[in-house]
């Protein structure tokens, strides 16, 4: 994006530098990473900083209204509705690809979700990179005047609350096997709060409890990783269900899974808004099908996305309510890397403590690609792709 900087970071590369940086990114904490890291950052311009932070705010201004907000309790399905519902999500991401228009970056919204991504980690990969690679001066990859540790005091805030740390879990399904595992693990270092699987939580009337050096400890706060498509499509069932009403409070309440997700992107407008519509709710298919891609509204990590979408494949769904179509966007060719150009997502992440004021920017994510789509099925045997990190001036 910024021709001189891009140059020296190339010219300065090499297999070895590279090797060295993800050594030590798999052994700063207990578990490895199990997905691609990129060779690169990427070092976003003003212009394209300053669209970025636009889009964001269109974005979190319509998802404020009261007419959204209404509309979303209908995503929520009356078997997963979770009690004690919370007024306001905590954790929001905003996935934008950056596209190319008359010679301007423009961001264009892909997806939505307010439900936690790699908070903790992208601490690390942050200070990783800053380790083995030469960052410009003034650049950062957080914002809203965060540094690292206003953002970690901020984070923990949103997670712990007033608790002690012991009383406050991170809840999955069998964390160690998560591709996000080293996720957790940074929370656990950043935050001081412990994993625990769904399996292991015991409840007693409306207290839950989880092992903790052999000793029972009750929870009083729980920050939720668990997906409900995995709980819904392995048809698990445990002690603890999201259902019943507990003694405990939600760092991110389970709800917004489905309040803010891709259930809500038919309802947003704007230039930074693509095209879309609920498959259920049209009466007849777009005359150009081909520029558009279909998703299920609630699955995750891009499972059971199509595209290559049909007349034939839109006519054979049965439940068409559980998918929407969106308007394909062509990704801008932005990182020069020694084998092409990789095509970028960005994912700005917010944090929402209080409901008085507007979600905060608070850091990003990147996943760079050369496939088809994004994801490790689209870019076997490709080099410069998978994920790491923003940094603006």
């Amino acid at each position: 994006m910024i021709p001189e900087i891009r140059k020296k970071f190339n010219s300065e590369f090499s297999d070895q530098l590279y090797q060295e940086y993800l050594d030590d990114l798999n052994s700063v904490l207990k578990y490895p990473t199990d997905f691609r890291i990129c060779e690169t950052p990427l070092f976003l311009n003003r212009d394209l900083t300053s669209e970025l932070i636009k889009a964001c705010d269109d974005i979190t201004e319509q998802i404020q209204k009261e007419d959204f907000l209404k509309r979303s309790e209908d995503a929520i399905p009356q078997h997963l509705k979770v009690p004690n519902n919370f007024e306001h999500p905590l954790f929001l991401q905003l996935d934008f690809a950056i596209t190319k228009t008359d010679h301007k970056y423009i961001p264009k919204l892909i997806e939505l979700q307010a439900f936690p991504t790699l908070y903790g980690f992208q601490v690390y990969l942050s200070d990783t990179i800053k380790k083995h690679f030469d960052i410009p001066v003034g650049f950062n990859n957080y914002f809203s005047g965060l540094n690292k540790t206003t953002y970690r005091n901020l984070l923990t805030e949103c997670i712990i609350a007033k608790h002690d740390p012991v009383n406050v879990i991170l809840l999955e399904i069998e964390p160690e096997r998560q591709k996000t595992r080293i996720d957790f693990a940074a929370t656990e270092e950043l935050t001081g709060l412990t994993t625990v699987c769904l399996s292991k939580i015991k409840k007693r009337g409306k207290k839950l409890f989880y092992l903790r050096d052999g000793k029972e400890t009750e929870i009083k706060r729980i920050y939720n990783r668990v997906i409900f498509d995995e709980l819904e499509r392995k048809n698990l069932e445990f002690e603890f269900n999201f259902k019943d009403e507990i003694d405990a409070e939600w760092a991110g309440h389970p709800n917004w899974f489905f309040k803010i997700s891709k259930f809500s992107l038919p309802q947003l407008t704007g230039n930074y808004v693509p095209e879309c519509y609920y498959l259920n709710r049209l009466d007849k298919y777009p005359d150009n099908l081909n520029d558009f891609v279909l998703k299920p509204l609630f699955s995750f990590a891009g499972l059971g996305v199509e595209v290559d979408v049909t007349k034939e494949k839109l006519d054979t769904i049965e439940n068409k309510d559980n998918y929407i179509l969106q308007q394909k966007v062509e990704y801008a060719p932005l990182i020069d890397t020694p084998d092409g150009f990789s095509k970028v997502e960005i994912r700005m992440m917010f944090l929402w403590p209080d409901k008085d004021q507007k979600p905060m920017l608070v850091n990003n994510l990147i996943r760079t690609s050369k496939g088809k789509m994004m994801g490790v099925d689209f870019n076997k045997n490709k080099t410069w792709i998978g994920s790491s990190i923003a940094y603006h001036p």
